[in-house]
C-alpha cells in the first residue's frame, strides 16, 4: 500500500503537466486560408507567419519625418491608436487584421502620391492613426505595460494575416459605433462593394457615442447648409422632409430650406457624428440627435467588442462585418 502511494505521488505531477498540453494540442483551432492551406492563426503565438523583412514607411505628421517600421510594429501602433486596449482580445485581433489589410492593400497598389517625402502612409485618420511607443507611454502612463502587452498579443496572434475577397485584399473600412446597423457601401460612398453590406449590429448600444444631441442656432445651420430655414408645408407639417432612408436606417435624402441633400452631405456640412439623425426646431435653435459615430461602413468597433463579449472569435467577427471574405497570408501580395 505504501509503495502504491509513492508511485501515485511521483506520477501525479507528470499528469498535471502533460494533460493540459495534450488538450491544447488536440483542441486548438486552426483557420482555413484561401487555397486550402491550414494556418494556425488567431493564437497567442503565431510566429510562423511573421514576415520580419517587410517594412512600412510612415509619414509622422507632427515631426514631419518619415519613419521606416517593421510591418507588425506598425500594426501594433495602429491598433493602439484606433481601438481601446480595454476591448476584448478577440475584438483587438479583428482590428489588427483590418489594419494590416488596409496597409497591405495600399502597399500592393503602390499609389502613394497623397503622402510626402517618399512615405507610403500617413499617421492620421486620413489613412490610419498610428502611435509610436513614446506616444503610447504618454497616453497610457501607469497603464502602459498591460495595455501595450495586450495590443502586442492581439497583433502577434494574427501576424501576417489579411482579409481578402476573390483573392485580393479588401477595403477593410471600420468605424466606431453604428446606429444598430452597418451601412451598404453604395448608399454612403455611391460605390457598391459586395463585401461591405449592411448587417445588424445591436451590440453598439453599449457605446458612449451611441446617441448624442447637438444644438445649432438657425443662423449657424443656414450658413453651414446655404439655405434659409422656413416653415415649409409638407405632409407632416415639418420644416424639413426626409425623402429616403438607407438600408442601414440612416438618412438617404433630405429636403431642407428648398434644397435637397444626402444624409452624408448634411453630416459633413454640420460635422455630425453620423448620417443617422433626427432634427427638431425650437424657436431659433435646431436640436439634432444622432445615433452612431462614424460613416457606418464595414466593421463597427463597438459591435466587434460586443460580439467578442458574446463569445465570438476574431475570425467570426471579421467574416460577419465583411461578407464573403477569406483569411490569407499577405506574402501572396507583397515580396518579403
Amino acid at each position: 500500500m505504501k509503495r502504491y502511494f509513492v508511485m501515485w505521488f511521483v506520477a501525479l505531477p507528470i499528469l498535471l503537466v502533460l494533460m493540459p498540453a495534450a488538450l491544447v494540442y488536440l483542441f486548438s483551432p486552426t483557420s482555413q486560408v484561401a487555397g486550402g492551406e491550414s494556418v494556425a492563426v488567431l493564437q497567442p503565438d503565431n510566429q510562423a507567419v511573421i514576415k520580419p523583412g517587410l517594412e512600412v514607411k510612415v509619414y509622422r505628421t507632427e515631426k514631419k519625418v518619415v519613419e521606416t517600421l517593421p510591418m507588425e510594429e506598425y500594426i501594433t501602433g495602429v491598433v493602439a491608436a484606433e481601438m481601446p486596449a480595454e476591448f476584448e482580445l478577440e475584438a483587438l485581433k479583428a482590428q489588427a487584421m483590418a489594419a494590416r489589410t488596409y496597409i497591405v492593400r495600399r502597399l500592393s497598389e503602390g499609389k502613394w502620391d497623397d503622402v510626402p517625402d517618399g512615405a507610403q502612409v500617413l499617421d492620421t485618420v486620413r489613412h490610419q492613426v498610428y502611435m509610436d511607443e513614446v506616444q503610447r507611454k504618454e497616453r497610457w502612463s501607469s497603464q502602459y505595460e498591460w495595455k501595450n502587452k495586450r495590443i502586442q498579443q492581439a497583433v502577434q496572434a494574427t501576424a501576417g494575416i489579411v482579409l481578402t475577397f476573390q483573392g485580393q485584399p479588401i477595403d477593410a473600412t471600420f468605424f466606431s459605433t453604428s446606429n444598430g446597423f452597418t451601412e451598404n457601401s453604395g448608399e454612403y460612398w455611391e460605390k457598391a462593394i459586395p463585401y461591405l453590406k449592411s448587417v445588424a449590429s445591436p451590440w453598439d448600444i453599449d457605446s458612449p457615442r451611441y446617441q448624442e444631441t447637438v444644438v445649432f442656432t438657425t443662423e449657424e445651420m443656414e450658413k453651414s447648409l446655404g439655405v434659409k430655414l422656413v416653415q415649409e408645408v409638407s405632409s407632416n407639417g415639418s420644416w424639413f422632409r426626409v425623402t429616403s432612408t438607407t438600408t442601414g436606417n440612416r438618412v438617404g435624402k433630405i429636403h431642407i430650406g428648398g434644397k435637397d441633400f444626402s444624409g452624408r452631405e448634411v453630416r459633413e456640412k454640420l460635422n455630425l457624428n453620423s448620417s443617422s439623425f433626427t432634427m427638431e426646431l425650437r424657436g431659433k435653435q435646431v436640436y439634432i440627435t444622432t445615433k452612431g459615430y462614424g460613416h457606418g461602413v464595414g466593421m463597427s468597433q463597438w459591435g466587434a467588442n460586443g460580439m467578442a463579449k458574446s463569445g465570438k472569435n476574431a475570425e467570426q467577427i471579421v467574416k460577419y462585418y465583411y461578407q464573403g471574405i477569406d483569411l490569407q497570408d499577405y506574402s501572396k501580395f507583397l515580396s518579403v
